[in-house]
């Protein structure tokens, strides 16, 4: 397994990363085998573990620090806070109220000390930035955060973020990690470049784009039960991911490959992207995906991904998994 440098942390960290989102009750119920899967992956050469307080409520967490009880300190630890941890609006978002209570509670379930990167999951509109980076900062010189990140921010948030930093003494976001596969490439025209310029660390997500590019029946998804929206095929914007799966299916065909491995290469190509994070439910998907690790892509075959879905370009923009409340909330569209 290859491995990279995490922004400008110093860090090092293998192309691929193990996200731990289907360990608990959302995915995969079998802690044992959810121990043994995060110890196959480290077996494997990965040495970068993402979970966030909100998989399984918590569950992902406490299943990942059982399984690392033994080797944290060979591990690039990360996890992440914002979404709504129970009832009481304030157990979310980014304010630093709901921070240090945040990072106290995902310390204890993963059994640990200290976070390598603890990052923001979603934008907040309702606090300002300069908070959260306040809030941060603290917990990054109190030594039980390393670095700090973002997740699916747009471009113009991560300026302002870095502007904020410079400006009022913060510790800057180090790394962001926004939705990018062969289906969902809108982050190329704006967030992948503005992370190059400033050094940014990306770690993508959702390669197989939530079991699209996974080669197996979209009725077979877990995802397809809890997002029917963005499964229906009566959908415009739906059938045109469909039509742009065949035709890249008879692109990984062409070239040799699976669908999955054609999926996360590409993603892997990009020049900005540091590591690709893989989500597997059971040690088979694991392992199906660990034997496309060291695959590249020719520039004949990027061509031919390209002529299906154009660079910068989502099939179906809700994969983008955030909307700004300016265009989400129709009382700020209206006077």
């Amino acid at each position: 397994m290859q491995r990279r440098i995490l922004g400008g942390t110093g860090i090092s960290v293998s192309e691929y990363a193990l996200g731990a989102m289907m360990l608990g009750a959302f995915g995969n119920t079998d802690h044992a085998d959810c121990v043994r899967l995060v110890h196959r992956a480290l077996d494997a050469g990965i040495n970068f573990v993402g979970t966030a307080d909100i998989y399984s409520a918590g569950e992902s967490e406490e299943i990942v620090g059982k399984a690392l009880k033994s080797r944290r300190d060979d591990v690039v630890l990360a996890s992440k806070f914002f979404n709504p941890m129970g009832p009481d609006a304030n157990h979310s978002g980014a304010s630093r109220r709901w921070i240090v209570r945040a990072v106290e509670d995902s310390l204890r379930r993963l059994d640990t000390d200290h976070l390598d990167l603890y990052q923001v999951h979603r934008p907040d509109p309702t606090t300002d930035i300069d908070e959260t980076l306040s809030a941060l900062s603290d917990l990054v010189r109190s030594g039980k955060v390393r670095a700090i990140g973002t997740s699916t921010f747009p471009a113009e948030q991560i300026v302002e973020a870095r502007w904020t930093a410079e400006r009022r003494g913060h510790v800057r976001f180090r790394t962001e990690q926004p939705p990018y596969s062969m289906l969902a490439r809108g982050v190329e025209n704006a967030v992948l470049p503005t992370a190059q310029r400033y050094g940014i660390g990306v770690l993508t997500w959702g390669p197989l784009s939530a079991g699209w590019l996974s080669g197996r029946d979209l009725s077979a998804s877990s995802r397809a039960a809890l997002e029917t929206q963005k499964f229906d095929l009566s959908l415009p914007e739906n059938a045109r991911k469909a039509e742009a799966v065949r035709a890249l299916s008879e692109v990984a065909s062409d070239a040799g490959l699976t669908l999955p491995h054609l999926a996360t290469a590409f993603v892997r190509a990009h020049p900005a992207v540091t590591s690709v994070i893989i989500g597997p439910r059971t040690l088979d998907q694991l392992d199906s995906l660990l034997d496309g690790a060291d695959i590249t892509l020719d520039a004949d075959v990027l061509d031919r991904i390209d002529a299906i879905v154009p660079p910068g370009t989502d099939l179906n923009r809700a994969d983008n998994y955030y909307l700004p409340p300016a265009v989400s909330d129709p009382a700020l569209r209206r006077r």
